[in-house]
Parts: structure tokens; sequence; C-alpha cells
């Protein structure tokens, strides 16, 4: 109903998944009716496909076995009314591998949107940046201080956004004299570059802690709220996890005489956090071996 009500152009098919037949009889039932020249296609997996033996057969079939990666439709049998109401109103019924059910898996929960901001490498920038985000879920944000560079170059996603909405936040970073570019369609960015940010780095009194970001909105300007701009942030790598938070790696400057006070304000956040410190990784890759 919402798919029919919500998209207004034109309409060619609308592909659901088939365990029992109950969600894609209903589906068709409904369409059928109100948009009869909309096609309805089940996808089944190939090792699953109870509905589309039954359809080729012409009368329900019952699996010996059922493969049970896709466990939601993992059934040996297709409900009695339900293949009725298929068998009447659905035009086909396509099957997919493990793999493809794996690629697509793969595929949708990396599609998001990349871009590339300039910051002043100044204390606040980073909270300021996160301020212009507004609403914005951000996926991926990846950041590393250079001591000799005037602006750094902070690579992060959003999760899908329209066009649009995607266009007013690069607008809002543009007023705001934030230099950014739109890096969704570079294949070499996605791919290669957005994991080479960084390196190692002198910075004088940093601290790196893992820190474990609740899902939900404001945990992340709750956690600049607690240290910024009190002290300069000089490393900061995020990415969602879903429902279980997110595994945030932060460096801090903190002199040696403010750190009971930087403790204080960790322990007062209530975020789940670690020292790294003396993680021998890294000291290899991100810690310059003169200091």
């Amino acid at each position: 109903m919402e798919i029919v009500r919500q998209l207004q152009g034109p309409l060619h098919a609308i592909f659901v998944p088939v365990g029992g037949g109950g969600l894609i009889a209903g589906i068709a039932a409904y369409v059928k009716r109100v948009r009869p020249e909309v096609k309805i296609i089940g996808v089944e997996p190939s090792d699953a496909n109870a509905m589309a033996l039954s359809l080729y057969h012409g009368k329900r079939v019952m699996l010996e076995h059922v493969g049970g990666f896709a466990d939601g439709v993992a059934v040996k049998a297709v409900g009695e009314e339900t293949f009725r109401l298929c068998r009447e109103l659905v035009d086909g019924i396509v099957m997919v591998s493990r793999d493809a059910i794996c690629a697509s898996i793969k595929d949708m929960f990396e599609e998001k949107r990349m871009l590339a901001t300039f910051l002043p490498e100044e204390h606040g920038s980073f909270k300021k940046f996160t301020e212009l985000v507004g609403r914005m879920n951000i996926t991926e944000f990846k950041y590393r201080y250079d001591f000799n560079a005037k602006d750094a170059l902070v690579l992060y996603s959003v999760g899908i956004y329209t066009d649009n909405e995607l266009g007013a936040m690069v607008d809002r970073m543009e007023l705001a004299k934030l230099k950014t570019v739109n890096l969704t369609d570079n294949d070499l960015a996605k791919d290669h570059l957005r994991y080479f940010i960084g390196g190692r780095s002198e910075i004088k009194d940093e601290l790196v802690y893992r820190f474990i970001f609740p899902e939900r909105p404001g945990a992340l300007m709750k956690f600049l709220d607690a240290f910024s701009p009190r002290w300069n942030i000089s490393l900061f790598h995020y990415r969602a996890q879903g429902e279980t938070g997110a595994n945030v790696l932060v460096g801090i400057q903190v002199p040696p005489v403010d750190f009971d006070e930087f403790k204080s304000h960790a322990d007062n956040l209530g975020y789940e956090y670690m020292s790294e410190n003396n993680n021998e990784i890294y000291r290899l890759l991100l810690r310059d071996p003169e200091v």
C-alpha cells in the first residue's frame, strides 16, 4: 500500500520474498486490484523454493530438505490459501543462490554517501562540523591530526538520504567556509584511498582510547561536549555497527597535569572505554617511531 501511494511514477514490478506465501499473497491481492498492470514477482532461495515448485507443478509441493541460510523464508510447504492466491495473482518467481543473498546484504550494508570536508586544525572544529551535519546519520568517520597542515581532510559517510538533503548539508558546509566534496561516485576513494587516511604522526601528549558509543541520536555530540574544545582531538575513527554500539578509536591531546580531570570526564560520560596507548599495533602504525 505504501509503495503504491508513495511512488507516483511508473511502477513496473514489485519483488517480494517468499516463505509460506502470506506476504506475497497479501501484496498481490491489493496491488492487482488497484494497479493491475504492475507485475508481482516472488523471490526464493534456490534451496528453499517450495512456492516455485508448487506453481510449476500446479499443486502444493512438500520439500524434503530446506536450506536454512535465509531462515525467515525456510519452509517445507506453502500455505493452502496462499498458494491459491499466488497461482492466480503472482506473475513469476525468481530463485537466488546463497552467494547472491550474501552479495545483496553486503551491497545494502555498504550503500551510503561518502564525502570529504576540509576542517581548520583548531580547537572546536570537529564540534562545529558535527553541528553542521545536523540530524543526518554519520555511519563512518576518519580523521588524523597533522601538525604540519593548516587544514585537516576528514572522510566520512552518511546514511542514505535524498539528493536534496545531501545537497543542503553540503551547502551548510560551504556557507561555513568548509570546503566539501561529494565522493559517492568515486570508486577509487571508496574502494582504496579511504583506508589510507592518517598514518604515523608525532603528536604531543596524545592519549588513545577506544570508546563504545551507544547507537542513539546525540551520542557523538554528548562525547564532544565532554571533551571539546577543552582538549584537542587528534584522531577519530568511527564506524556504525548496529544495535551493539559503535566501536570508536579516539586520540586526545591531554597534558599529564590534566589526566585526572580527563579521567573524571571520561568516567562521567557513561560510555565503556579502554586505553590503547600500549597497544603494539598503535605504536607500529600511528605513532612516530622516534617519539
